[in-house]
């Protein structure tokens, strides 16, 4: 009796932060629901009107939706690949003991907690910049031409600059997954002959499934939104070649200043992510059933 009394003061206690949260979320959500149903710009106050599924139809056949699906997909998919392997690599090495161990691993946390907005201007103004760049200046030592880096590889720029932002925490989470690893398997496999590769095969890998599906499900969430480092470095350009699906549904509402177009952007933006966030959890609790 008094644990279930316990519980209902925990629910009662719980329900006003519940509500706010619903609320806070329910309530963008409503708005830009409605909006997207709508002829709404903002160069024509007054002038709203019922537009039905127009918006949508018009979002979903704009060839720029199609490049910004994929760029969207291939931004998330390198981010994952580079994180995933450079996180494993640096988590074997930061796992073996060394002189300077813990400030060593300070030094590769540090640049998650750089604001995008910065770390984009470093990589565009310090290391990236065609004249003045750290990039360029290495080109021009070996006798090349230095790379216009944000103008002829704008998407691969910008996935080298999110994943520089994501690695360290691929390389956090995998590198707590690999110190819980019972050391007495590697050694009784080293025992039995096993080389590096062997025991890295069949023994840390297996080991660090589970680590690897959390980075993918977190980043995947995080990544599908990623703004900040395409407004400061390319502009979602040229054309559309860095522009991804929040890009393009900023640009259709303060550029274009189309709200009802941006609203049902954004509506679709909300679906596919949903679509994506489904299939890593269920892929998620089937890897952590096994």
């Amino acid at each position: 009796m008094a644990t279930l009394q316990t519980r209902s003061a925990a629910r009662l206690m719980m329900t006003p932060a519940v509500l706010m949260l619903f609320i806070w979320m329910i309530v963008p959500l409503a708005m830009t629901l409605y909006f997207s149903f709508l002829r709404y710009n903002l160069l024509m106050p007054g002038m709203e009107e019922w537009a039905g599924t127009l918006n949508y139809r018009y979002f979903l056949t704009d060839p720029a939706f199609g490049a910004a699906l994929v760029n969207t997909l291939l931004l998330v998919g390198g981010v994952l690949l580079i994180t995933l392997v450079g996180g494993t690599l640096l988590a074997l090495l930061l796992d073996q003991p060394f002189f300077g161990q813990g400030i060593v691993r300070l030094l590769v946390i540090a640049p998650f907690f750089v604001m995008p907005t910065v770390s984009a201007l470093v990589w565009k103004n310090m290391l990236m910049h065609p004249v003045y760049g750290i990039f360029a200046w290495i080109a021009r030592t070996f006798g090349l031409q230095p790379v216009d880096w944000l103008n002829n590889l704008p998407l691969f720029s910008v996935t080298m600059i999110v994943a520089w932002q994501w690695l360290p925490f691929a390389t956090l989470i995998l590198l707590t997954a690999l110190q819980s690893l019972d050391e007495e398997q590697k050694e009784a496999a080293e025992m039995d002959g096993a080389g590096p590769v062997s025991r890295f095969i069949h023994i840390v890998l297996p080991h660090l499934a589970r680590a690897m599906t959390v980075v993918v499900l977190i980043e995947t969430i995080f990544l599908l939104s990623v703004f900040a480092e395409i407004l400061v470095t390319t502009n979602g350009g040229p054309g559309t070649a860095s522009t991804n699906l929040t890009y393009l549904v900023y640009a259709q509402a303060l550029l274009q200043f189309d709200v009802g177009g941006a609203s049902a952007g954004g509506i679709v933006a909300v679906i596919l992510a949903n679509v994506v966030a489904i299939f890593l959890i269920r892929l998620i609790g089937k890897n952590l059933e096994t």
